[in-house]
């Protein structure tokens, strides 16, 4: 795909390339060409049907350039060919863009802290937690927290609880979060004092539950049977 083919695709309609996109496309190490067909395959939704054929057609290039392209995203981790069953129960082809969802969303959290001077690596304490990539919804999320100035510490000492109650779940430790701001925990010290306080509750709590009758026994006058 060549200079000219690129701005022809762009008169003829069938890219509206977001400005974000296209400032940011080197930073997905892929070419212009491969951005431009990736740009094609984002106009088409989050799960289109695989389709070289109509791609070959509507963007004017060979269809060996086409399988180059969609060789090339599947290596870069942008794309996915899987077949699925739709709705009817047949089995079929589609494309996914889940990868190049999740790159956006890390350029995109990048972006934003150099912009706010702080550099986090909460984001990957989580990952490592989870034992697994988060997904854009859960990243916004994290960087929701960050943006309301919530410290690193208190999000590692939300994990350590969830992690403490089984959970690995980023709604959970939301919850966590949000508890603790109505009580006023801020700092890894406040949380401490916090889990200090509860469980010395549960101990009144459980002895406060003792049979006295049991505990004023006089075992020694106990008549031997």
């Amino acid at each position: 795909m060549k200079g000219a083919e690129f701005v022809d695709i762009l008169k003829q309609g069938h890219l509206v390339i977001p400005l974000y996109f296209l400032q940011h496309y080197k930073k997905l190490k892929v070419t212009l060409e491969e951005f431009v067909f990736l740009m094609y395959l984002y106009q088409l939704g989050d799960k289109s049907l695989f389709n070289p054929s109509k791609y070959e057609k509507e963007l004017n290039i060979e269809l060996s350039k086409v399988m180059e392209y969609i060789s090339g995203l599947t290596d870069k981790k942008l794309i996915q060919v899987e077949v699925v069953k739709n709705d009817k129960g047949l089995m079929e082809e589609v494309v996914l863009l889940d990868g190049f969802y999740r790159k956006i969303s890390l350029l995109m959290v990048e972006d934003h802290n150099e912009k706010n001077s702080y550099q986090s690596n909460i984001f990957e304490v989580i990952e490592k937690e989870f034992g697994r990539t988060l997904s854009p919804i859960e990243y916004e999320i994290i960087k929701a927290w960050l943006d309301n100035d919530m410290s690193e510490e208190l999000i590692k000492e939300a994990i350590k609880e969830a992690t403490f109650n089984g959970v690995s779940n980023l709604r959970y430790i939301d919850k966590i979060l949000y508890e603790w701001g109505k009580l006023g925990i801020k700092t890894a010290k406040d949380v401490e004092n916090h889990r200090k306080k509860r469980a010395q509750k549960k101990e009144e709590e459980t002895d406060s539950n003792i049979d006295l009758d049991i505990v004023d026994w006089d075992w020694f006058d106990e008549d031997d049977e």
